[in-house]
C-alpha cells in the first residue's frame, strides 16, 4: 500500500523593511499633532477673541495653553521614544522635531495673548482707562517702507465703549534741524491728523509709511484722546532705533 504524500508547504517571501514601523508612527504623531493645531486656528479665526465675561475669557486661553502643553509634553515623549530605536527614519525624525518647534512657538504666542488681556481686564491701579499699549515696525525691503502697528487698549472699566482720535508723529532731523511729520504726511493708508477710535477691549492702527529720503527719524509720539464721558489722554513716546532694532 502505497504511502499518502503530504501536499508540499508553501512559503511567502515578505520584504524585510526596517524601520517601516517606526516611522508608520512618526508620521501619525505628525498628523495628529498638525491636525490639533489646525483645529485650534480654524477655531480662533472663527470666532476670534469675543469677551462675555473676564473669567470666561481667562479660562478659554488657559484652558488651550494647557492643552497644547500636554500635546507638547505626548509629542515630546514620542520624539523621545522614537530617537531610542536603531531603525528610526530621518526624515519622519526631523518632521517631528519641527512640530516640537512649531508647537513650543504657540504656545509663547499664547501666554503673550493672555499676558495681554489679563493687563487689560485685571490692571494695576496706577494703569486704568485708555491706554497706548504697544507699537511696533517692520521694516519692508521690497515696498522700501515700514510696517507699522499701533495697539489702543482700555484697561480696567470694558462694560462701555471709548472712543476719540488718536495723532501719531514722527520725529527727527531734516539739515540737522528738528522737524516734526505727522504720520498722515507719511503713511497714504492715514488720511486724517487724528485717527478716530471705538473700541470696549482694543483697537490697532495699521498701515505703511515711508520716510524722506534727508529725514533721519529719532521718535515716535502718540497722542490719544478720549471723547465724551470717558474723557481722558494716554501719551507715549518710542525711539525709533529700538522699534527698528531687530
Amino acid at each position: 500500500m502505497s504511502e499518502q504524500r503530504k501536499p508540499a508547504e508553501e512559503y511567502v517571501v515578505v520584504r524585510h523593511r526596517p524601520g517601516h514601523r517606526i516611522r508608520r508612527t512618526a508620521i501619525l504623531l505628525i498628523f495628529t499633532l498638525v491636525a490639533a493645531a489646525a483645529g485650534y486656528a480654524t477655531g480662533l479665526a472663527q470666532g476670534g477673541f469675543r469677551f462675555s465675561s473676564t473669567q470666561e475669557s481667562n479660562r478659554a486661553l488657559e484652558d488651550e495653553v494647557e492643552n497644547l502643553r500636554e500635546e507638547f509634553r505626548e509629542a515630546r515623549q514620542q520624539l523621545i521614544n522614537l530617537e531610542r530605536g536603531k531603525a528610526i527614519d530621518e526624515q519622519a525624525l526631523n518632521q517631528a522635531r519641527r512640530t516640537i518647534v512649531e508647537l513650543e512657538t504657540r504656545i509663547v504666542s499664547l501666554q503673550s495673548d493672555l499676558t495681554f488681556y489679563r493687563n487689560i481686564m485685571a490692571p494695576s491701579e496706577t494703569s486704568k482707562g485708555l491706554q497706548v499699549d504697544s507699537l511696533t515696525l517692520a521694516f519692508d525691503r521690497a515696498q522700501d517702507a515700514y510696517d507699522f502697528k499701533l495697539v489702543l487698549t482700555q484697561v480696567g472699566n470694558n462694560k462701555s465703549y471709548i472712543s476719540g482720535v488718536v495723532a501719531v508723529n514722527v520725529i527727527g532731523l531734516r539739515d540737522e534741524e528738528k522737524e516734526v511729520i505727522a504720520l498722515r504726511d507719511l503713511s497714504e493708508d492715514i488720511e486724517d491728523l487724528g485717527v478716530k477710535f471705538r473700541f470696549r477691549y482694543f483697537q490697532d492702527v495699521e498701515g505703511s509709511l515711508v520716510l524722506p529720503e534727508d529725514f533721519e527719524p529719532i521718535e515716535i509720539q502718540v497722542v490719544a484722546q478720549a471723547e465724551g464721558q470717558k474723557s481722558s489722554q494716554a501719551e507715549r513716546t518710542f525711539r525709533w532705533d529700538q522699534l527698528t532694532e531687530n
